[in-house]
């Protein structure tokens, strides 16, 4: 059955999941579902397929007809968008929709997290990044991509357990009670790891996360350290934001709640509880309600002062 008003669509799309929200002109929610990846890391092509996926689910909950399709303002978040050529090459795709805008993921969240005002975010997820909104302008740390990049997200947690457990496995470090469950994740043959890494991509590495948390919450000396390393590469993002003057933090992510005991206690003080997700953030951008702030980043500033 279709609908004669206008509906509006957020989209979330990560490296791990794409959610897909719809509702109408009084903010309603009409529809919610879920689709697999949408980062541009998998393709252009590959990630507008989850994103059409998650919507067409969530339509089919509305009630929403293909027609309908034709009245939907969409605001459209998606990871990896900063790739070269990604922007461009997703606004050459034909696509049903009245109106699209595209932002990152992480700006999705930022905005969403602090209802359209200024304040920064850190994403702690299968990857990381830090964005930040001030003044107009949008700040971003961080977040080129695993294994580059994206220190202290689930894929970079997932790298270094497996380094070690490589090590334990010759015999270069104690093999402690994570090393062994990692190890038996491979039947304890180093060769079958590294197999595997050969055509592991960042959801993969990220699958180790919780079980170096849940060890690290044990006692587990190398969970520890891993998960310390990387609460401290997350605080220096939370820090960076605070030094610029913002001072509306949050922590989003998969790994948000189980970083935020291993920040220091001054950081997680000053740490607020996000409005809403990412799909709220990506809605406020299909309603126009706000202005997008213009890009502004570290390499970009420095660039001003070179001859």
């Amino acid at each position: 059955m279709g609908t004669k008003g206008t509906t509006y669509l957020g989209i979330d799309g990560g490296g791990t999941r794409c959610r897909a929200r719809i509702e109408d002109e009084s903010g309603r929610l009409l529809g919610e579902a879920s689709s697999g990846p949408a980062t541009t890391r998998i393709g252009v092509e590959k990630a507008w397929r989850s994103i059409m996926e998650a919507t067409e689910a969530a339509a089919a909950q509305a009630g929403l007809a293909r027609e309908d399709f034709a009245r939907i303002r969409a605001g459209i978040g998606l990871a990896g968008l900063g790739r070269r050529g990604a922007e461009a090459a997703l606004k050459k795709i034909v696509h049903p929709f009245t109106s699209t805008i595209f932002i990152s993921d992480g700006m999705a969240a930022c905005l969403g997290a602090h209802s359209g005002a200024d304040g920064a975010i850190v994403v702690a997820g299968t990857g990381s990044v830090g964005v930040g909104v001030i003044g107009g302008r949008e700040i971003r740390l961080a977040g080129y991509g695993f294994p580059v990049s994206d220190e202290g997200s689930g894929a970079d947690i997932g790298l270094q357990v497996v380094r070690l457990a490589l090590r334990a496995a010759d015999r270069r470090s104690e093999l402690t009670p994570l090393l062994s469950e990692v190890l038996g994740a491979f039947d304890h043959d180093p060769y079958q790891a590294v197999a595997w890494s050969e055509e592991a991509k960042a959801t993969d590495y990220a699958g180790f996360a919780p079980i170096v948390i849940r060890h690290a919450n044990q006692g587990d000396p190398v969970g520890r350290r891993i998960v310390e390393r990387a609460a401290d590469a997350i605080g220096d993002l939370l820090d960076l934001f605070l030094a610029r003057g913002i001072d509306r933090l949050a922590l989003v992510g998969g790994l948000a709640a189980a970083i935020t005991p291993w920040l220091t206690p001054d950081l997680r003080a000053r740490l607020k509880r996000p409005d809403a997700d990412a799909a709220a953030g990506a809605l406020l951008v299909a309603r126009g309600r706000l202005d997008l702030p213009e890009r502004d980043t570290d390499y970009e500033q420095a660039s001003k002062f070179r001859g």
